[in-house]
This record gives C-alpha cells, structure tokens and sequence, in this order.
C-alpha cells in the first residue's frame, strides 16, 4: 500500500464505487477511476496506476456481469468471442499507441461521439427493444454475428488499447447498433467483453509488476458494490434509464476531451 493519507483512501474508494455504478449501467466508469488514482497518486508511476485500475476495474465488471447474467438474456458465448477479439484489437492498438498522438486522436472522437448523442436524441427507439429475430431465443444472422465479433470487438478493443476513454460506452452503442440489441442486453454483454480484455491487461501488469495489490483490493470492494447496484438499477428501470445516463455520459466524455484537447 502506497503512503497515503485517510482522507485520500476514503475519495478513492469512493471515486471506485461511483466508478463501478457507471460502468455497470452504460459503461465510461474508467473515465472517473482512473484520473481519480492519477490524482490520488501523483507520486506513483504511471504504469502502477494502469495495473492498478485494472485490478480494481476488473471486480467490478465481473460482478456486475454476473448480476446481469442472473436476469438479462445474454448469449454469452458470443459475448466471449467478442471479448477474445476485443483482447486481441487491444494488443495491437498498444503497439501502435507509440506512434499516434492524442491530439490528433481527440477532435476526431469528440466529433464521433457528438454524432451518436445526435443519433441517440433523434432516434427515442434505439436500444428500447431488441429487433424482431435477434432476440437471445431466435437465431442471430451470420453477418450480424462476424460483424459485432470483427468490429465491435476487434474495431473497439484496437481502439481502447490506441486511446482508451468511453471504451465501454462504445461497446454498448456498437452492440445494440449491429446486433439490434436493447441498451440492457446490450450492457450485460458489453460487461462479458470488458471482463476478457481486463483480464488480459490486468494480466500483463502483473507479470510487469505494476500493480498495487492492497490498495487495489480495497478499493475493488467498493468498485464492486457499486457495479452490482448499477447493474439491478440498470435491470429494474429498463432500457430508458441507460439512455438517459448514456446520453450524460457522452456530454461528459466530450466535455472531458474537449477540456484535454483545450489545454494540450
């Protein structure tokens, strides 16, 4: 455990918590942990508080997956292979992260995403209900099926291993757009997808030995807590609460790029 004060511990676990209940619900909730820990830490290395975000993040999505899993109609073999592909994508978005700046990177995500709240706000429908024959008990379409596994998965874990921020908003938008799934189904799944690419970066962490075991373990019992409460919150309020907290958490994400971009 680093030498921090109580105070500090106390806003940490707390920032875990709201983290957790974000991400259950829409996804996003790194966009709270991880600044929280680069601010709570500002004399740690930064590699210590990547594997440390991750060993924290990742109790959280598998609690909240599991939730989900209890009551949402997941297929969560599709979801697994998504999620494989997804790892991969984010391996080799890492590798090339080097020679790509952020600054060209964040005009270009803060205008995709203004397009999809733009989309969301026009379209009341989307992600209300699961498209006719794409329900969990009706056969999906191949097509469907190779696209969500090689774009959503691959395209947004190459994405997330490139640049990061609203890595799970994007799974939840990409899932529900190209498997015509509702915004809860489509939550569940992007959980599965987040359990197998933390897994595999909290992986590689520790075998660099950046991460910061009993801090992380701390703060994972609340990021925990939270996550399952935003998973019920998510399944007992249905598809029109995730909208209206994934429309603020894309205000939020531009604002945040938009505000990195102003003062780079």
């Amino acid at each position: 455990m680093p030498d921090i004060t109580l105070t500090t511990l106390i806003l940490l676990c707390l920032a875990a918590a709201a983290a957790g209940w974000i991400d259950a619900v829409v996804g996003g909730g790194g966009l709270l942990l991880l600044p929280a820990l680069l601010l709570g830490l500002p004399h740690v290395p930064a590699a210590q508080v990547l594997g440390t975000n991750k060993a924290v993040a990742i109790v959280g999505t598998s609690g909240a997956a599991v939730t989900f899993l209890r009551k949402a109609p997941v297929r969560v073999g599709l979801a697994v292979r998504i999620g494989l592909m997804a790892l991969a994508g984010s391996m080799t978005g890492a590798f090339f992260a080097a020679g790509i700046s952020s600054e060209v990177l964040r005009p270009v995500i803060m205008v995709v995403l203004l397009g999809v709240a733009a989309f969301v706000l026009l379209r009341p429908s989307f992600g209300t209900a699961a498209a006719a024959g794409d329900g969990t008990d009706r056969p999906v379409a191949r097509t469907r099926i190779i696209t969500a596994i090689v774009l959503v998965g691959g395209g947004i874990g190459f994405y997330d291993g490139l640049f990061g921020p609203g890595t799970g908003t994007f799974l939840v938008l990409g899932l529900t757009a190209v498997l015509h799934l509702d915004l809860v189904t489509a939550s569940a799944t992007a959980k599965i997808v987040n359990v197998c690419t933390n897994a595999g970066a909290l992986a590689m962490f520790a075998y660099q030995g950046t991460v910061l075991w009993q801090l992380a373990a701390v703060m994972a019992v609340f990021n925990l807590a939270g996550g399952m409460i935003g998973a019920r919150m998510a399944l007992s309020r249905g598809s029109g609460f995730v909208r209206a907290v994934l429309l603020t958490v894309v205000f939020s994400l531009v604002a945040k790029l938009g505000f990195d971009q102003w003062n780079a």
